[in-house]
């Protein structure tokens, strides 16, 4: 216990927040000190990243759908979790250097928030990577509950308070009290599902082939979940399927939105599904309290009135939703002593 308190002098304790689309890392007493696209460049058929590491994160993410045959531009995570074990342990390591500082003596000790509905296997290799990415000692934490208390949300309290949580991967639902997990979902459907459902839509109506990013630009500039006061427009370049040359056309807002009604109706009936499955003493304790949206998936403009109208209660955004996780993580951090025996951790593997 003495060399732990000891060693934590030179250290820094680590939150990261792991997601599909961008990782966050908090330093305990600082905040957040990195928040980079989850983007990886490396050379094609092999796992060493270009430019000698320096291909990760805002780099990597320009190169996506324009870097030339030698070249292979790789999100390692998909669905919240991890699709490319050696490029994530690579991308784990870049920030954890980067965010450490390696004029320190000592390896950090991280927290990484993980999906609620993960597996053992995908759970281990989250373990596995950020251990061999350079960390001295793990811990897991769940999104939701890292989520919630980011948000700032008294999840101490015997009340029900409820947190969803849509990232690029995965969209995260838990009504939590007394510090803990009460009831919730983890559905894989969120922000990316949104993109590819632009493509979808793209492609089907308009035989025009589009990229990751033009269909998250599309997203953003116009999507909604909701009818708009004033109906947007927008130019989209991509390529003709059928000519094979590239192609403009001019798309609205309204067709984005019927493209998008697919998956923001699986978020809403994952939002009603935990709401059905809380114990009834909580859930009065939500008419009052209503729910809270965080992650860069509730931006979509509307999302918030379609969720109100469905379920009846009250609907508030966090404040900076995008950080909520990580901010959380690092909450967690700076009263580790309290929260250590809810943290999970394993064995390294032999």
């Amino acid at each position: 216990m003495l060399i732990n308190k000891v060693v934590g002098l030179f250290s820094l304790d680590l939150g990261i927040d792991l997601g599909t689309a961008n990782t966050l890392v908090c330093v305990r007493g600082r905040g957040i000190v990195l928040n980079e696209p989850s983007v990886v460049a490396v050379k094609k058929g092999t796992n060493s990243v270009l430019l000698e590491g320096n291909a990760v994160g805002h780099t990597a993410k320009v190169m996506l759908g324009k870097a030339p045959g030698p070249i292979d531009v790789i999100r390692p995570m998909k669905d919240g979790v991890i699709a490319d074990f050696d490029i994530a342990e690579a991308m784990l390591t870049y920030f954890i250097k980067k965010a450490h500082n390696r004029k320190r003596w000592f390896s950090p000790r991280v927290l990484i928030a993980i999906p609620s509905g993960i597996t053992p296997v995908e759970k281990r290799a989250v373990f596995n990577a950020a251990e061999r990415a350079g960390s001295r000692k793990v811990y897991l934490v769940e999104e939701p509950r890292a989520a919630a208390l980011g948000a700032g949300l008294p999840i101490h309290e015997p009340a029900g308070n409820m947190i969803v949580d849509v990232g690029g991967g995965t969209t995260e639902i838990a009504v939590i009290s007394l510090a803990d997990v009460v009831t919730s979902t983890s559905l894989r459907v969120a922000g990316d599902a949104m993109d590819e459902a632009i493509s979808q839509h793209m492609r089907r109506n308009y035989n025009i082939l589009i990229g990751d990013n033009t269909a998250e630009r599309i997203k953003i500039q116009i999507g909604s979940a909701y009818p708009l006061e004033e109906e947007y427009t927008m130019v989209v370049r991509g390529r003709d399927l059928i000519a094979g040359l590239p192609r403009a056309v001019t798309v609205n807002s309204e067709e984005i939105r019927e493209a998008l009604r697919e998956p923001v109706q699986a978020i809403v009936h994952a939002v009603r599904a935990t709401l059905e499955k809380t114990p009834p003493e909580l859930s009065a304790d939500l008419v009052e309290r209503g729910m809270v949206l965080c992650g860069g998936g509730v931006l979509l403009r509307g999302l918030d009135k379609v969720i109100n109208e469905e379920t009846g209660l009250p609907v508030y955004f966090a404040e900076d939703p995008l950080t909520c996780v990580a901010r959380g993580t690092g909450m967690f951090l700076e009263q580790f002593e309290q929260f250590e025996p809810i943290l999970e951790t394993l064995e390294a593997d032999v």
